[in-house]
């Protein structure tokens, strides 16, 4: 044990246990009792143990150990109080005494452990959108609101099919195992798009004070790496993990002193990660050998030519629009549409992206808001620009986001009334 640390000390422990070893630890459970619902129930239990216990004896040596044995013992003592399961709790107890033994908690078999519950949950029975979201919920412990927020979704919604998916798992049988050679293929496309969503949460939060949540993407580029090991011929799998890199290497330069998201023209960047930067760049030469681009390769080729710029102004927006239309050809998406217009903007002017960004059925996304008043600037209208900020901010509740939004508003909104005193 460390010494007893302060309360605030403790709490902060506990959340940063919590956003890094949840998913370890359901993963674990979940392998080892074959019950998905008791996985969770009992790692919850334990987070919430160690909540209580933690400011009176100090913070484990090893959090995620302490927390995943914890809740290990809360399982089999719920089994064990549920008379009605008592065939079931006979041989879970009997498997999870057998595979426990030999489990280097917090190691490698844990990180083995989460690829098995990511494939579960992206398993062909259930629906992508559900595969999704019970990943985020059971790998990287997002609540139901999170969850809502990153598919743009009613959070009641969310939360019929996260019930939905796990009734799905129980009564499909759906086994915890990473797919055989022949089905990986199929299997491929929902795991990708896990893996992004969670860095996307990582990325930028979609709660809290933080703009990002660098564990989160850190899971994600681990997961990522995994899977190019697991699959080192498929293009899709490389051209995924070059784009979580270069979107990593630009974190200590997005952030401002002041928490606020500094936006990719005004970043700093010689701050980028150089070594982050060359081994993407490096993943999207093999990609283009291989020659079979699709949707992660493009955005991990855009993200290259931005990388390839000195500066801002430096960028080859020709370039960049010809991979968005690309992209669009292939998987067009409103969300993608939106991006594209930000690479009109800038080859054929403000006007012409906006009658795009219009077009589009965004109304509840705070990026369009954010687009629509960038563009509405560029034009010289202010006033729709400030109204189109504020539409922005209502829509996002991330702190880091905020303070950007707010200051521009407040250069903007005191210009549109200095404008009308004069």
């Amino acid at each position: 044990m460390t010494g007893a640390a302060h309360g605030g000390d403790d709490r902060s422990a506990t959340a940063r246990a919590f956003r890094e070893e949840w998913g370890r630890v359901v993963a674990a459970l979940a392998r080892a009792f074959g019950d998905l619902d008791l996985a969770e129930d009992a790692a919850q239990e334990a987070f919430e143990v160690a909540a209580r216990t933690w400011p009176q004896t100090g913070v484990p040596a090893n959090p995620g150990a302490w927390i995943t044995t914890t809740a290990r013992r809360r399982a089999i003592d719920r089994l064990r109080r549920e008379q009605a399961r008592e065939l079931k709790q006979r041989a879970a107890v009997a498997r999870t005494e057998a595979t426990w033994e030999g489990m280097d908690v917090g190691g490698d078999g844990i990180d083995d452990d989460l690829l098995r519950l990511i494939f579960m949950c992206c398993h062909p029975a259930l629906e992508q959108h559900a595969q999704v979201a019970l990943t985020l919920r059971l790998v990287a412990g997002l609540d139901t609101a999170a969850i809502a927020r990153a598919f743009l979704a009613e959070e009641t919604t969310l939360a019929q099919r996260l019930v939905r998916a796990k009734r799905k798992v129980r009564a499909a049988a759906i086994p915890l195992r990473v797919p055989d050679a022949h089905e990986l293929p199929d299997r491929l496309a929902p795991v990708l798009a896990v893996v992004m969503l969670v860095f996307n949460e990582g990325y930028l939060a979609t709660t809290g004070d933080a703009l990002d949540r660098p564990d989160l993407c850190d899971e994600a580029i681990h997961l990522a790496r995994t899977l190019l090991q697991l699959m080192p011929d498929e293009p899709e799998v490389r051209g995924l993990l070059a784009l979580l890199l270069f979107v990593a290497a630009r974190r200590e330069a997005r952030i401002g002193d002041d928490g606020a998201l500094v936006p990719l023209p005004e970043q700093d960047r010689a701050r980028w990660d150089g070594s982050l930067v060359a081994e993407g760049q490096a993943l999207v030469r093999d990609c283009l050998r291989l020659g079979r681009p699709g949707p992660y390769q493009l955005h991990a080729a855009m993200n290259a030519v931005h990388a390839d710029a000195a500066t801002a102004a430096d960028t080859d927006w020709v370039q960049i629009l010809a991979l968005h239309d690309q992209l669009q050809g292939i998987a067009p998406t409103p969300v993608g549409a939106l991006n594209r217009a930000v690479a009109v903007a800038e080859v054929q002017g403000p006007q012409a992206a906006l009658a795009i960004v219009e077009g589009l059925d965004l109304a509840g996304y705070h990026l369009w808001h954010a687009t629509r008043a960038d563009l509405f600037d560029r034009l010289g209208d202010r006033e729709a620009a400030v109204a189109a900020l504020r539409a922005a901010l209502t829509r996002t509740d991330n702190d880091g986001e905020r303070r950007l939004l707010e200051g521009r508003l407040h250069r903007w909104a005191g210009d549109v009334t200095d404008d009308r005193c004069n």
